[in-house]
């Protein structure tokens, strides 16, 4: 295999994972990325798919080899808590401490709480196009995939044990076992306790005691199987199960979960293999900076990006150094789709050679069908357009950006999909919000005078027309910004709006002159 000669962040990930192999693997290399079944899948779930992903293209192009990334569920689970955003709180609250995939389906649609969430999770990734193999812990478990490594750890439970307790508080030290036996009596798998272990015929005794606020217990005394689904292990021996089991050779994970990982490799290579290659990428934030909840349901989501902006911006904006948090609310889409729009136009002016190590080439699934871009006209722009004149008029907005762009040629699609998605979020988000001022008698003087020193003004260049609302401020001895601020309250009903001289440029000479007008002949309600 060859070295890297590339540096984004893919391809060094790919070089890593192509050490760990000193011949070629006759077997597929196998990615996998986790999925927690309690909550419905969400923009970390779409992240870590789509990171995996181009770490996945990275390694087939530098290698040539075969993979496969397996979309893991953990619907073997036991249910801790009851999402807030979810229905029949009462029927889940009562099913606390049962395995995801025995419980009803909240929503009324699937056969358990687990079959909606992996048929959302599956629809969520088809819709976006991944690459993947699926696989629940439930069909995982009883299939006897993981016989072999249950086997292992029961022999070795006390070397397993040996890696865990030092990381808990003693009180939770006591009576731990790796194994979660299923109740036989009343299903529930987090409030069970194993009191004996028999290596000889790979059962364990359990006993069924264990309560904490809404887990309840029902006092059972059993022996069981630890095969065939009758147990689950703990998050930490699960994770190195799955690797085990199915030879992962690369996965990342959160920054909240870089303790989990290295304990879970501790156990990998103590049942006698080698944990995957990984990255450990960081979280996202909301507006003020809190970390994301799926339970709760803050933040920026998938569906939401995706009506108001392109998909490719938000792919983007994912890219980008993934050890950095991201904050995910709407101030930060219009720049990330201009960033993305301006990727594409320089995609192509790049030498051939290069290109692997451009965002674009990853998002677009190693450079394939990348459309081209060459126009001026940026989402920001489009949007205070909009917001400038007042009106989502599709034919009319579009005329406006043929007179700022006449030659859209092949950008047409592209620049016809942001208008629309601009649209969409003026009419939900931006109308309702807009509130226009009636300027006082010095502030209706200055429209006044912006007005003719805009018709005075022959010329079409932007930043000259820039320069006449300064003009006009240091006449009437005012801040710009405050001259600023007023003119965005009173022609556009917002507290910002774009360049003066850009928006005289899209909307046209004629098109300003009668909005300043308008303005300064605003008469006091």
């Amino acid at each position: 295999m060859s070295p890297v000669n590339y540096k984004s962040w893919p391809f060094k990930e790919a070089f890593k994972l192509q050490k760990r192999y000193k011949e070629p693997p006759t077997d597929p290399v196998r990615f996998e990325t986790g999925f927690g079944p309690s909550g419905l899948p969400h923009i970390g779930t779409f992240a870590e798919v789509a990171r995996t992903t181009w770490v996945r293209q990275a390694f087939e192009f530098q290698t040539r080899l075969e993979t496969e990334l397996i979309a893991f569920s953990d619907d073997m689970d036991g249910l801790r808590k009851v999402p807030l955003n979810m229905p029949q709180q009462k029927m889940l609250q009562e099913n606390i401490g049962k395995p995801l995939c025995r419980i009803p389906d909240p929503f009324g649609e699937c056969e358990s709480y687990s079959a909606y969430m992996n048929q959302k999770l599956k629809q969520f990734l088809d819709n976006y196009g991944f690459d993947y193999t699926f696989q629940s812990s439930q069909e995982a478990y009883t299939r006897g995939d993981f016989n072999s490594g249950l086997a292992i750890i029961l022999q070795k439970v006390e070397a397993i044990k040996a890696i865990i307790l030092p990381t808990m508080s003693k009180e939770k030290r006591r009576g731990w076992s790796p194994f979660f036996p299923v109740c036989e009596k009343c299903g529930r798998i987090n409030s069970t306790r194993v009191t004996g272990y028999h290596v000889d015929n790979n059962t364990i005794d359990y006993v069924c005691d264990q309560e904490d606020g809404l887990l309840q217990c029902c006092r059972h005394h059993g022996t069981t199987s630890i095969f065939d689904g009758n147990v689950k292990v703990g998050w930490k021996v699960d994770w190195a199960l799955r690797w085990f089991a199915y030879d992962i050779g690369y996965e990342m994970y959160g920054k909240d979960l870089i303790d989990s990982a290295r304990l879970s490799g501790k156990i990998t290579r103590t049942m006698g293999k080698q944990p995957p290659t990984g990255l450990f990428y960081e979280l996202f934030l909301d507006e003020e900076g809190r970390k994301i909840s799926k339970s709760v349901g803050k933040g920026l989501t998938i569906d939401s990006w995706t009506s108001y902006a392109p998909l490719g911006s938000l792919l983007y904006y994912l890219f980008q150094n993934p050890k950095q948090a991201k904050r995910l609310y709407w101030g930060i889409v219009p720049k990330s789709v201009d960033d993305y729009l301006m990727g594409l136009k320089q995609y192509p002016t790049m030498e051939k050679e290069k290109q692997p190590d451009l965002s674009i080439w990853h998002i677009f699934g190693k450079g394939e069908q990348i459309p081209a871009y060459t126009s001026s006209i940026n989402f920001s722009l489009i949007n205070n357009l909009i917001s400038a004149i007042g009106a989502d008029d599709r034919e009319l907005i579009t005329e406006y950006l043929k007179r700022y762009d006449p030659d859209l040629g092949a950008c047409q699609d592209i620049v016809m999909d942001l208008v629309d998605k601009a649209m969409a979020y003026y009419r939900d988000f931006v109308l309702p919000q807009k509130h226009y001022r009636t300027p006082n008698d010095t502030e209706k003087e200055m429209l006044g005078q912006l007005h003719d020193a805009l018709t005075g003004y022959d010329g079409t260049d932007e930043n000259e027309l820039q320069t006449l609302p300064f003009s006009v401020a240091r006449a009437a001895d005012v801040q710009p910004k405050e001259l600023f601020k007023m003119f965005y309250e009173v022609v556009f009903g917002q507290e910002r709006g774009p360049r003066f001289g850009t928006f005289v440029q899209l909307v046209g000479k004629e098109k300003a002159l009668s909005l300043l007008e308008k303005a300064a002949r605003t008469q006091s309600s």
